[in-house]
């Protein structure tokens, strides 16, 4: 009988490239990312925007994802400046805010006391002996206060409303 020979193995098969070709970030896209940046878009929807990974927009992007934020502060900053150093009405606004945020003023607090820094004096009325013009002069001083001209007087001439009732 004859030898055998073993099968002749076949050709080493080219090395298979499955999924997406390489991302390769077009200048469109990174002033996509950089605009997005500066609004503060989460990185995640800057992903979804561009149709890559959350990993893929961070190898590619880093610079873009890292000044975004502060080339937006940048203009937002120099706007501001250019109202503040103004001369139109909204520069007063612009002033105090600038002062505020940079150069840490504040306004002094305001305490709110009676006489002699003590509790601010109340007075309790009873409305039960006051005439009928009296009552008239109160309801066309405060009425609005209370609700409708005549709200409850003509009701709860005792001013205990429906809970005192």
């Amino acid at each position: 009988m004859g030898k055998r020979t073993a099968p002749t193995p076949p050709p080493p098969a080219e090395p298979k490239r499955g999924g997406r070709k390489p991302y390769a970030p077009t200048p469109k896209d990174r002033s996509t990312v950089t605009a997005m940046t500066s609004y503060g878009i989460p990185q995640d929807d800057i992903a979804r925007v561009l149709k890559i990974s959350p990993t893929t927009l961070r190898l590619h992007f880093r610079y873009e994802l890292d000044v975004g934020a502060t080339q937006a502060n940048v203009m937002v900053a120099q706007s501001l400046f250019q109202k503040a150093t103004g001369s139109h009405p909204q520069a007063v606004t612009a002033a105090i805010f600038w002062l505020k945020t940079r150069a840490r003023w504040k306004e002094p607090p305001r305490e709110v006391s009676g006489p002699n820094g003590g509790p601010i004096p109340t007075a309790t009325v009873d409305l039960t002996k006051a005439s009928r013009e009296q009552l008239d002069a109160l309801e066309s001083l405060f009425g609005h206060l209370a609700g409708e001209p005549g709200g409850d007087a003509e009701v709860d001439p005792g001013g205990e409303g429906e809970a005192g009732a």
